[in-house]
């Protein structure tokens, strides 16, 4: 895998996929412009959203979208729930794929069709790390265009990915593409110290001096963003596999997401996209097609006071998903009681 002729016969693919999508399960779904939770299978209700697109109907697109696809890590990945005394742990998703080949295929039909339900003026942004980004960027620049990529972000932590042979790997990659060249941008400042902390005292540059007597400048944000990953005991954290910081999701949202729009997460996990919109303002319609993240996320925005509206794909069924968990009946039932399923 590598060369540009197999990944052309991967778009290709995707392309057909993406011709005969049809958006089976969310027929009778009322779609709104958020907020939504979708328990089912993405490339459906975005099928669907592509439609109501095309009805001019109460869904007009979507202003910012954010997914955070599996890796193509090779790994299982676990959720860790409390219930009552005991701390549950399962499998909530796997990452292992038959070749590289089979994990861009997914990817491509997916942004295709996200493309479709983008407004004129939004933009994706795609999270994933050193496993796939750069094969993905040649398929961004093919499925948006090349001159549409806006960003290539690092996403910068502390902890994790040591290794014995190589310098650790404390970044993820996300990459940034817009519809077309009239798109949504707001510049936002960050603090950038001054070097040794002294002032500079250039001509027209505003400085400032910090509780510690340290003088900085304010610029606009750098493509490196250092924010910490959820640790053990934040008060966000909720126990999904991989889940993202809300912090890091409001940093893309306040500068490519306005006030009052509409953001999507296709691979909603806990539903950190949708906890970042809650805070800022930003409504949000978000999928996911596991019954726990689902239930997670639904359980995390009613803690924290959003209303929202519940759709669920028809052909899902949730009893048979919660048994490929393979926990006892008992786990199960305050598994089910808590994500109240």
């Amino acid at each position: 895998m590598g060369t540009l002729a197999q990944l052309s016969k991967i778009l290709d693919e995707a392309k057909n996929e993406y011709a005969a999508v049809k958006g089976c399960g969310f027929e009778n779904a009322n779609i709104t412009k958020g907020n939504i939770i979708a328990l089912g299978d993405n490339v459906s209700l975005l099928k669907k959203l592509s439609d109501e697109l095309e009805k001019k109907a109460s869904f007009d697109g979507f202003d910012f979208i954010y997914i955070d696809p599996p890796f193509y890590s090779g790994e299982d990945y676990k959720a860790n729930i409390n219930i009552g005394d005991e701390n549950l742990k399962f499998t909530v998703y796997g990452d292992k794929w038959k070749s590289l080949g089979e994990f861009l295929e997914m990817l491509s039909l997916r942004l295709y069709l996200i493309k479709d339900v983008l407004k004129d003026t939004g933009l994706v942004a795609l999270h994933l790390d050193t496993h796939a980004a750069a094969y993905a960027k040649v398929l961004l620049d093919e499925i948006f265009g090349e001159e549409h990529f806006v960003n290539e972000l690092i996403w910068s932590y502390k902890s994790g990915g040591a290794r014995g042979k190589c310098f650790a790997k404390k970044h993820d990659t996300i990459l940034v593409y817009s519809k077309t060249d009239d798109y949504y941008f707001l510049p936002k400042k960050e603090i950038s110290y001054n070097r040794d902390g002294r002032p500079y005292r250039f001509k027209g540059v505003e400085e400032y001096q910090d509780e510690e007597g340290k003088w900085y400048t304010l610029v606009n944000r750098k493509d490196v963003i250092n924010v910490d990953m959820v640790g053990r005991t934040s008060s966000e954290r909720t126990g999904y596999a991989t889940q993202k910081p809300e912090r890091l999701i409001e940093i893309l949202l306040e500068s490519f997401c306005k006030e009052g729009g509409l953001a999507g997460d296709f691979f909603a996990g806990s539903g950190t996209l949708a906890a970042a919109c809650n805070t800022l303002g930003v409504n949000y319609i978000i999928c996911d097609r596991s019954p726990v993240a689902f239930g997670l996320s639904k359980n995390r925005l009613e803690k924290a006071g959003s209303s929202f509206d519940v759709i669920k794909q028809s052909d899902i069924d949730i009893e048979k998903e919660l048994a490929s968990l393979n926990l006892e009946e008992d786990q199960l039932g305050r598994l089910r009681e808590i994500l109240k399923l």
